[in-house]
Order: C-alpha cells, then sequence, then structure tokens
C-alpha cells in the first residue's frame, strides 16, 4: 500500500514540476541591430522580406552550391551516421564478446 501511495506521489511530482518548469518565461534574442533610443531591434516586415529576397537570388545564382549540408561526405549527415555506427557498433560488439565468457558468464553458455 505505502508502495503504490509513494509511486503516485513521485509521478505527480514529476508531473508538477515539468508543468511549472515549462511555465518559466522564455528570453529570445532580438533581431537586428539595437537602435541608439534604446529600441528592441526587431526586422519589420520589410526587412526581412528583403533578406528572404537576397537568399532566394544567391542561391538561383550558385545552383550548384546546395544547401551547404555535405551529405555524402565524412564531414556531412551520411558519414556521421556511417562513423557513429561503426563505433558504437564495435563497443556492443566488444561487450557481447566479453560478456559471454568469463567469471560471472552463465553455467552452460558458451
Amino acid at each position: 500500500m505505502k508502495t503504490k501511495i509513494l509511486l503516485a506521489t513521485l509521478m505527480l511530482t514529476v508531473v508538477f514540476l515539468g508543468a511549472a518548469g515549462s511555465a518559466t518565461a522564455a528570453f529570445a534574442q532580438y533581431l537586428g541591430n539595437v537602435g541608439d533610443g534604446g529600441e528592441t531591434g526587431r526586422l519589420t516586415l520589410e526587412e526581412a522580406l528583403a533578406l528572404q529576397r537576397e537568399r532566394i537570388i544567391a542561391v538561383q545564382d550558385n545552383p550548384g552550391a546546395g544547401s551547404g549540408t555535405p551529405i555524402l561526405s565524412s564531414e556531412g549527415v551520411l558519414g556521421a551516421a556511417i562513423i557513429s555506427a561503426a563505433v558504437f557498433g564495435g563497443v556492443a560488439g566488444a561487450l557481447l564478446l566479453r560478456g559471454r565468457s568469463g567469471k560471472y558468464a552463465a553455467m552452460g553458455r558458451g
């Protein structure tokens, strides 16, 4: 009985702390430069649209440049995934081989 009460209290505490933690204020970075009069420096709609137009023109002028993320190189996403899989797979394989033998291995297995 005490275990159920303890677990229920623990679960309610976790839910309450999670809700209280997400209710705090978030201070985002301001866009643009802060002015002399103490303005926040937020981009106006026209400034944001002009910036997006410049980005689109830059991409259209350099079609071979791509997004800037080298996916198939060792510095890219796929290369990093392959390297990570090799490292973690090697560690897992070594632990598997070491776990099959030794002082604490179950009798009758390998």
